[in-house]
């Protein structure tokens, strides 16, 4: 067990708080009478979710619309934060993007995306809020939302997984790091999860329309699971100090087959890749 045995009164930072995981976790830290410090791109979501975690009695302290891949945006908001408030309690970098596609079909633009903000925004969020943690010697958490693209060769996913493998590295490093300072550190690794990014996500050099190609889609939808069992189970994960935070059985059993069967896992991953292929009909060779 770590020091938490619940969430009032901490002082906790989250980015992506417009929409999906973010939203759903800061309304749950609210709920449970956190103090919450938030932030997102999309200024119109983040209003709402301040209003909401308001709304449920919670005290949002301090709240920014900014582009967590602008190290310059981040920086300022840490050092208006840190004026007036003592170093954070717990830090969840989970905002994030994704596109799907083969490298002939990925642009330069896609991969320096993945990369900026799935990777360098939560480096950004770790080099302005975990110093201040450290200095103040009261321990803390840190959460990475990393992906199932983080930890298996999902198709197509190449540059997500990029961006979401690296996370994972990063936090399995901070997780020892960080430990004699009495400051844990989870990765969370989603599959499929009922969000805007799903039913949005760009499928590079494919028809999202085409009939086939929307049966796929809905067919991977319809394993998702809701972003607030996700935030139950980040919450959970930060009480019981785990590193590996699953959100779904599926995932978890995939890992698993991975380190436990190499050339079985290889063979149907192989497998997997042609069928996923043929389903979505790239519209030129990929």
């Amino acid at each position: 067990m770590s020091q938490w045995s619940g969430f009032a009164g901490k002082r906790c930072f989250l980015t992506g708080a417009a929409s999906g995981i973010g939203r759903a976790t800061a309304l749950k830290l609210a709920a449970e009478g956190a103090e919450l410090f938030l932030t997102d791109r999309n200024a119109e979501g983040l209003a709402e979710t301040v209003a909401d975690a308001r709304a449920l009695g919670a005290t949002v302290s301090a709240h920014r619309a900014l582009d967590v891949s602008n190290y310059d945006e981040v920086a300022a908001f840490a050092a208006d934060i840190h004026g007036t408030h003592q170093a954070m309690d717990i830090v969840m970098n989970i905002a994030g993007v994704s596109a799907w596609g083969t490298v002939s079909h990925l642009t330069h633009e896609h991969w320096e995306s993945m990369v900026s903000i799935n990777l360098m925004g939560p480096i950004h969020v770790i080099e302005t809020f975990v110093p201040p943690m450290v200095a103040a010697g009261r321990g803390g958490h840190l959460v990475n939302v990393s992906s199932a693209a983080g930890l298996v060769a999902l198709p197509w996913h190449a540059a997500y997984s990029a961006s979401k493998y690296g996370l994972r590295g990063l936090s399995e490093v901070l997780r020892f790091d960080l430990a004699r300072h009495g400051i844990g550190v989870s990765v969370v690794v989603p599959g499929a999860v009922k969000t805007p990014l799903v039913q949005t996500v760009e499928i590079v050099g494919v028809d999202r329309e085409h009939p086939q190609v929307r049966k796929w889609v809905d067919r991977f939808s319809g394993h998702a699971v809701s972003p607030e069992l996700v935030a139950d189970k980040i919450l959970r994960g930060v009480v019981r100090n785990r590193y590996l935070v699953h959100t779904s059985h599926d995932i978890r059993a995939l890992y698993a087959f991975k380190r436990i069967a190499w050339w079985p896992y290889s063979v149907a991953m192989r497998r997997v890749n042609v069928i996923f292929t043929r389903a979505l009909r790239p519209t030129k060779s990929g």
